[in-house]
Formats: C-alpha cells, structure tokens, sequence
C-alpha cells in the first residue's frame, strides 16, 4: 500500500515538472509560430520552412524520438534491477556512442539526396519554394545528431526519474528557434531559420549533460554491438523503428498531398497542427512519459494488477483534460487561431483557412493524446510490434483517406486525419485488451461519459457566451477578438470543472495534488 502511494506521488510529481516545462515550451512554441506568421505569413517561405523539417525529422522520429526510449528504458530498468547500476550506464555509454555515429551518417547522406527527395515531399512546390527547402533541410540535419546525444541523455534520466533537464530541453530548443528568427534572419535570410534550429538542438543537449551526470552517465568510447543489453535494445528497436518509420511517412504523404493546394496550405496547415498540439504535449505526452517507467517496473516485477491501474488511473486523467479541451478547441477555433497567430502578414484569409484545419484536428485530439500511453504500454510489455503493425495500417488507411477527401481541400485532409487517428487508437486499445485482459474498462467508462457530459455542456455555455460577447466588443480589433475568446474560454473552463466537482470525479483530486506540489515546487525554489 505504501510503495502505491509513493509510485502515485512520484507519478504526480514527475507529471507535474513535465506538464510545467511542457506548458512553457508549447508556450513558447505559440510565441515561435506567431512570430514566424507575422513576420512571413502563411506563405512561400513558411510552406518551405515546414517543408524542410521532413526529411530530419523522419529520421529523428523513427530512429530516436519514442524508438529509443521505448527500446531503451526497459532494458535500462531491466539491467539496473537485475545486474547492478554499473551495467546499465555502460549500455547508455554504447547506445549514445553507436547513435551519435549513425545519425552522423544519416545527415550526411541526407544532405547529398535533399535534391532528389524534396520534390517527393512537397510536389506542389515552384521551383524558388523547392530551392529554398532544399537549402534549409541540408542545415536542419545537422541538429539530428546533437538531438540524438541529448535523447540518450533523456532516456537515462527518465529511467532514473529525474524530469527536471529532461523537461527544459524543449523550452531551450524553441528560445534557440526565436533566437535564430531575430539574429540569424537578419543576417543570413531565411536560411537563418534553419541555423536556429541548430542552435535550439545544441541547446536541447547541452542542459541535460550535467543532470546526466549527476544520475551516473559518463562518457567513454565504447562501441561493442555485442553486448547482451544494446542486442535487447536493437531487438526491440525494429519493430518500433518500423512503425515510427510508418507514422513519418504518414506525415510525409499528408505535406505531399497539402504542397498540391496553392500557396500557403502546408503553412496553414503545419500552424494549426502545432496548435492542435498543445494540449496533447501537455497533458497526453507528460503523462506517458511519467508513467511509462512505472509500466516498465510493474511488468519487471510480475505485477499484472498495478500495471493495470497505472493504465487505468492515466487514461483517465487524460481524458478528463483533453475532452473538455477538444470541444472548446472547436469552439473557439477562430478566436485561437486570430489572437495567436493573427498579427503582421498573417491576415484573415489565413486565419480562416488555419481555423479549418484546426476545427478538424481538434476532433482527433483525445485520440492523438491516447496513442502515447497505449503504445507505452505496448512497449512496457516488450512488444514493439503490434504498435509498429498498427501504424504501417495506419499509414495505408490514411492513403486510401486521403485520395478520397484530398479533393475537398484543407477541411477533406483534416477530416482523413481525424478518422485515422481515431481507428488507430481503437486498434491499439482491442489488441491490448486482448493481450493484458480487463483494463479496467468499466472505470475507464465510468468517468469518460461523465466527462463528455460536462464538456458539451461547457462547450454549449462557451459558445453562448461567444454570440454575447460578439456585440459588446469590436470584432475588428485583436482586443476585441481575445476579449471575446477569452471570457468564452473561460466560461468553458470554469463551467466544466464546477460540473467536475459537483460529480466529485476523482481526478479532481489528482488536479488538487498537482497544485499542491507546484506550490511545494515553487517554496523550495524560493529558498533556494
């Protein structure tokens, strides 16, 4: 009983310190997107900026970001339990050796094939947007390997439960992107953009290597492939490799079939799913990645029930975030997306076009944010492939979508993501089901309803609110505009978690300890 509650008390602490950084960063993301709309638009060099990160981040994505965590957590975990902390830091000393040296490679092929591969990616492109893409990509892919090294670093200390460096890493590689908008731009160009990225990725490594440190990693030339840890990792690592492969892809045909509307769609496009992104970073992705050390020790350790209510209690909590956020999202789709982005060259023909997309991916954020801590699950389990065989379906249905609705714009290819999205996680879910059993469905359901009540009745009240407000500002001013969103929104807010309370929904409690802990956080902060 009491090794529960130390486990939920360091979940809700380690929630905590990722969902903050996690708020500041996509806060600071909001900042980096505003400021690149009203400094260029939803125009030519932004459909080329967004464009150049495909080619680096396919192969970040399916060769680091969530493969190696998911390979090399339990291992990690696995190793210290069984062998001792001597072994497992050596496995993070190999890993971090043989990744630094492969993504090394992997930029450097990528810089002499960006000619051939753009075209590819972004084939609506003139040939000044397609120039300029290639040009930023071969810039971007150096930061691949600086965020390899910063990810083993990352992994290391998740494993340890130390969220700290690891949360902060994002905030410094946006400021390193906000940086590089107002130094290196005025200098060098667009091309500027891309060395801001660099920047942000040195950035990304540079703060985790102390608290890397201090958790036991220290650097040595090791490069042995035949150690009995890295071959459980890279055993593990295919099947996942093959479905972040799939899911990149997925990314990369869906840019393919938006390059093909005009001018300023990727633009659009890109902008709304960063902001579709918020929540699912803050709240779906922090708690993922908090409680995938806790799936890892209960499936180490043979105990089947509390792996069953890690997954049960997360789910929820998610859900009782993210619900109420994709309705309001909905809702206030147009006042986000003006007072956020709306200032400079990003006028209202942009702002509707954003507001579109955004409406749609906001239908598919509670699907978006469960996928992280189902795969997890997944991954806990030492199974890489089912998740892997789900995204490669994935990847086909959303073709198969996408070749249907394309025809009808921004609004036809939002709707083929939602659906995806949507059957992708029911997928997952059954097949997990299938594997582990009951996974507390019931619970689960119990409080979802509950939830989804109470969000279409906050919903409701915020867009009553919106029609009220409409007369009593001007519709024509940024103030008037965040005025109105912002007393709607909050509306909303108050009203969902008043229905939250009144139900005594238990994961009003689990806000109340996060609470208790930032403000804990911030007195021992202020003593220090």
């Amino acid at each position: 009983m009491l090794k529960n509650k130390m486990a939920n008390l360091s979940l809700t602490g380690g929630v905590l310190i990722i969902a903050v950084f996690s708020v500041l960063s996509r806060l600071l993301g909001v900042l980096r997107d505003r400021l690149l709309a009203s400094h260029f638009g939803a125009g030519s060099v932004l459909d080329a900026y967004y464009a150049a990160f495909k080619i680096p981040d396919f192969i970040f994505n399916i060769f680091v970001l969530g493969a190696l965590a998911s390979a090399f957590i339990p291992v990690f975990i696995s190793l210290r339990d069984k062998e001792g902390e001597a072994s497992a830091q050596k496995l993070a000393q190999i890993v971090f050796n043989l990744l630094v040296a492969f993504l090394t490679a992997c930029a450097f092929l990528g810089i002499i094939l960006a000619p051939w591969l753009m075209p590819l990616i972004a084939p609506g492109f003139d040939p000044e947007r397609q120039a300029l893409a290639i040009s930023l990509t071969r810039i971007m892919l150096l930061s691949i390997i600086f965020f390899g090294a910063s990810n083993v670093l990352g992994s290391v200390l998740q494993a340890k439960k130390r969220f700290l460096s690891y949360s902060i890493a994002p905030v410094l590689y946006n400021l390193g992107i906000i940086f590089g908008l107002y130094t290196f731009v005025s200098r060098f160009g667009p091309i500027g953009l891309a060395w801001g990225v660099v920047l942000g990725s040195v950035l990304h490594l540079l703060i985790q290597i102390p608290a890397a440190r201090q958790a036991g990693f220290s650097w040595r030339p090791l490069f042995n492939w035949s150690e009995r840890g890295v071959k459980q990792v890279l055993k593990l690592l295919g099947p996942r490799t093959i479905g972040l492969a799939a899911s990149s892809l997925e990314q990369i045909i869906t840019a393919s079939f938006v390059s093909t509307l005009g001018v300023g769609s990727l633009a659009a496009f890109t902008l709304a799913s960063n902001l579709h992104s918020f929540p699912i970073n803050v709240f779906g992705v922090s708690l993922a990645v908090a409680t995938f050390p806790l799936f890892s020790e209960a499936f180490s350790n043979n105990k089947n029930d509390d792996f069953i209510s890690h997954f049960k209690h997360s789910v929820r909590r998610i859900l009782f975030f993210v619900i109420p956020m994709s309705v309001l999202f909905l809702v206030l789709r147009a006042q986000i997306v003006r007072v956020v982005l709306g200032s400079g060259a990003f006028d209202w023909s942009d702002t509707i076009r954003t507001s579109q997309v955004l409406g749609f991916l906001a239908l598919a954020m509670v699907a978006d944010s469960l996928v992280p801590l189902v795969a997890r699950a997944f991954y806990a389990l030492s199974d890489t492939r089912t998740p892997a065989l789900v995204a490669v379906s994935s990847v086909v249905l959303n073709l198969f979508l996408l070749m249907i609705f394309a025809r009808y714009g921004l609004g036809g290819i939002g709707l083929a993501y939602v659906a995806s999205r949507v059957l992708s996680l029911s997928a997952l879910v059954g097949l997990l089901g299938k594997k582990i059993g009951d996974l507390g469905a019931a619970y689960i359901m119990q409080g979802a309803w509950r939830m989804l009540f109470a969000s279409v009745l906050s919903g409701a009240a915020a867009y009553a609110t919106l029609w009220f407000m409409a007369p009593q500002v001007n519709m024509h001013t940024f103030i008037g505009i965040f005025m109105q969103g912002t007393t709607a929104g909050s509306v909303g807010v108050l009203s969902y978690l008043a229905l939250a309370f009144v139900w005594r929904l238990p994961e009003v409690n689990f806000v109340k300890r996060w609470l208790v802990s930032a403000w804990q956080l911030s007195l021992h902060l202020g003593r220090r």
